[in-house]
């Protein structure tokens, strides 16, 4: 109940009134004030500025005067306000700031009609030269009384047994209950009439003479209610016959703040009469500090504290036997916040870092915010918060950063505050922060930062601080890279592509950094990724399918493929395909068949070089495979002689020296032994190959050329209706040498915007790897 106080002559703001002990009178408060010590010495040490008292929680009664106490202590001048819901409550003659910094309100009102009402929230707020510092919240609430919720109920009882009436109300502050026997308070020293403080009264043993009307009275500062009666009634004894053991009622499931009462309560009936008895379910010990069993079988815990908090079993056995029943129910006990570590007052030159820790407990877990001079502060720039907002840290702290810093722990059960200050110390003539500072993207990897020096005290610099994170990082991952004072600029390297980043720059002198430069930002540019190597699958006789490993990097920056192909006979490319970043395969059908070729040449000439990757048959074995196969389905066509075709396309199984040169078998069947006619040259025994592959028609006829040492090869071709491996290229590279197709090297130029053969989307030209030539892939 607020009580009201009487007004103190002003004094200094410094002082303040502890608010431990009620007002003295006011004749005699002059003179106590003349006692008082200064502030400095009252207190035992001396603050920059904090609170001694804090206003508490209240509830009020409309129409009657409340006080909300508040103690500062601090270097003076202190100036004291106060808020009401966070805003700044103006002095009035309906709230008045009494001497001490209290705040007094007059004649306590209720919102009805247009007047305001003062319920709600007040804080304190204390500033002087080093800052400013605002005291928990405070919540004042107007005395209520409602009517009854739930009234006593007639009841009838036997002679011995067990009698139980309840009432319900809600009040602020809660109402005491008390019980009234036909309208006179019951006699509570009878030890068979149990009182419960939740409104429960309880009659063990029951007397004729208990029957009687009774009434639930309620009470608090805001009114008295009486409710309903109820009757008793109480028949002769039972019969005295066995009856199980049983609770009527059990223990509710309780909610409480540190320091409360808990009545766990436990009704049980049976004849014999059952033993009441308590447990926890965890089966720790209840103990014995605090507690008490009220009545038959009621548990109290008084003082409670969160160990207390747990699962309670009520049990009623009965007597000399396993026989029992049980109930059971939850009690929850809150703490309210309170600092195990408070923040200290720290000093740091400008340019460093500053860091305040505080931890705070209750229950539930408290949270915890930070003030800067009264207003919330967040994560962003460079203030950031760790360890679930518990240790602050500021870094590159400047004039702008002095003040006072707040840590407020809040939750369910109340809120606590401890307050440190943030002194910077700030070197006279250093240098002012760089200027103009630029960031320009040069490469997937490499951003070039420029600056400009400082406008004053640039003599001292002895060089410069680059601090260097990821736009997307938090600043504790920042890192730094030192640059020579004669330096403007700097290539900032090993920086990942695609990726924002963001630039500020000091000045360091022997005594102390400069402020921070204007932060900039800039991305780096995108990698452009070489082409993946490339394998080939041949699917049928127009058809090939493509295969390369997948990229993941390129699909999630939205990139893709550019796929490029020709017939190796030809220099125009067919494509661009576009592919997407995730595919690592395609499929190439309707292809072309090759047109006829002159492959005659010397084996001089027979050097080329190329990048492509080429699909052909040049090995002699699997070229007259194919031919059987062909003959076996009905195939026609003309027969492809080139000079040398053993030496050039024989397996690779081992050095061409090592090859038999005179032996290439088909299904057992040798080629005529053919005779030494020149240096370079062999004869080929006609008539036996037009025995194995006949003319067909005039475009199948065997054309007779020279075969002498001075001539050049002989070349015939099978025309098929299957795609000629030999006359198809895919490229990945540029070439620089023309190549007969036949030979199955390919030399292709580049596509016609100068891409391989197949690009990642967006690659740039680059310059022309080295020739290599590649021997062709034997296929089935």
């Amino acid at each position: 109940m607020a009580v009201p106080r009487a007004a103190s002559p002003r004094r200094p703001p410094a002082l303040r009134w502890p608010g431990l002990l009620p007002p003295p009178p006011p004749l005699l408060l002059p003179l106590l004030l003349l006692l008082l010590p200064a502030p400095s010495e009252g207190f035992g040490h001396s603050v920059e500025l904090a609170f001694a008292v804090e206003p508490s929680d209240d509830v009020a009664v409309p129409g009657q005067p409340v006080v909300l106490d508040c103690g500062v202590e601090g270097t003076p001048p202190v100036q004291i306000t106060w808020r009401k819901n966070g805003v700044e409550l103006p002095e009035s003659t309906h709230s008045t700031l009494l001497a001490n910094g209290s705040l007094m309100i007059r004649h306590f009102r209720l919102q009805r009609g247009g007047s305001p009402s003062d319920e709600g929230d007040y804080e304190c707020v204390a500033q002087n030269r080093f800052g400013l510092v605002v005291s928990r919240k405070a919540r004042i609430q107007a005395a209520t009384m409602s009517d009854f919720h739930v009234h006593p109920q007639a009841a009838v009882g036997e002679e011995g047994g067990v009698a139980r009436f309840q009432c319900q109300i809600h009040g602020l502050p809660k109402p005491v209950i008390t019980w009234e026997k036909n309208r006179v308070p019951i006699d509570t020293d009878n030890e068979r009439y149990t009182l419960l403080p939740k409104g429960v009264l309880q009659i063990t043993g029951l007397r004729a003479e208990d029957s009687g009307v009774f009434h639930c009275v309620a009470s608090n500062i805001a009114s008295i209610r009486i409710s309903h009666g109820a009757r008793l009634t109480v028949t002769g004894s039972g019969s005295g016959a066995y009856k199980e053991p049983a609770i009527l009622v059990g223990p509710e499931n309780l909610t409480l703040t540190v320091h409360q009462t808990a009545v766990l309560e436990c009704v049980a009936t049976g004849n014999p009469r059952p033993i009441v008895s308590w447990s926890r379910l965890d089966g720790r010990p209840i103990g014995v500090e605090g507690i008490q069993v009220l009545g038959t079988g009621n548990l109290i815990i008084s003082d409670v504290t969160v160990q207390h908090s747990g699962v309670y079993v009520c049990a009623a056995n009965r007597p000399g036997t396993r026989v029992r029943r049980t109930a059971q129910g939850r009690l929850v006990v809150q703490a309210p916040a309170e600092f195990v570590q408070h923040p200290q007052s720290i000093s740091r030159p400008a340019g460093t870092t500053a860091m305040f820790t505080c931890q705070a407990q209750g229950e539930p877990p408290p949270h915890v915010t930070w003030l800067k001079n009264g207003q919330v502060l967040g994560p962003g720039g460079h203030v950031r918060l760790k360890n679930n907002n518990s240790t602050l840290t500021i870094s590159g702290i400047g004039p702008e950063d002095e003040a006072i810093y707040q840590c407020v722990a809040e939750n369910s059960a109340g809120s606590s505050q401890a307050s440190a200050r943030l002194t910077v110390l700030w070197a006279e003539g250093l240098p002012g922060p760089p200027r103009n500072v630029r960031a320009v993207s040069v490469s997937s990897t490499e951003v070039r930062v420029s600056w400009s020096e400082p406008l004053a005290n640039t003599k001292e610099i002895i060089g410069y601080v680059l601090h260097i994170r990821k736009a997307a990082d938090p600043p504790e991952l920042e890192y730094q890279e030192a640059v020579s004072k004669s330096t403007f600029q700097h290539l900032v390297s090993d920086l990942e592509p695609s990726t924002a980043y963001s630039f500020y720059i000091k000045a360091y002198t022997p005594r102390g950094a400069s402020s921070a430069s204007v932060p900039t930002l800039a991305s780096t540019l995108g990698e452009v990724p070489a082409p993946p190597p490339l394998s080939v699958r041949v699917l049928g006789s127009s058809s090939l399918q493509l295969l390369w490993e997948p990229w993941p990097r390129l699909a999630q920056h939205e990139g893709g493929f550019k796929l490029f192909y020709r017939p190796a006979s030809k220099t125009a490319f067919t494509g661009p395909i576009l592919l997407p970043g995730t595919a690592s395969s395609y499929n190439l059908s309707q292809l072309a068949l090759s047109p006829p070729c002159d492959c005659r040449k010397d084996e001089a000439t027979n050097q080329t070089s190329t990048t492509g990757i080429v699909i052909g048959i040049h090995i002699g074995v699997t070229c007259i495979i194919f031919c059987v196969l062909f003959l076996l389905f009905g195939q026609r066509g003309r027969v492809l002689l080139c000079k040398d075709v053993e030496n050039q396309l024989s397996p690779p199984q081992g050095p061409r020296s090592q090859r038999d040169p005179g032996i290439l078998a088909l299904n057992g069947v040798r080629w005529g032994e053919r005779g030494q006619l020149g240096r370079n040259e062999k004869r080929v025994d006609m008539k036996e190959l037009e025995q194995l592959f006949p003319p067909a028609g005039a475009a199948g006829q065997l054309d007779s050329r020279p075969t002498g040492a001075a001539a050049p090869a002989l070349c015939e071709e099978t025309q098929l209706s299957m795609l000629p491996l030999q006359g198809c290229g895919l490229m990945e590279g540029r070439t620089t040498e023309a190549t007969d197709p036949c030979s199955g090297l390919a030399a292709a130029p580049p596509p016609p915007d100068g891409g391989p053969g197949l690009l990642s989307e967006g690659q740039a030209a680059r310059p022309a790897p080295a020739p290599v030539t590649q021997p062709a892939r034997s296929g089935h």
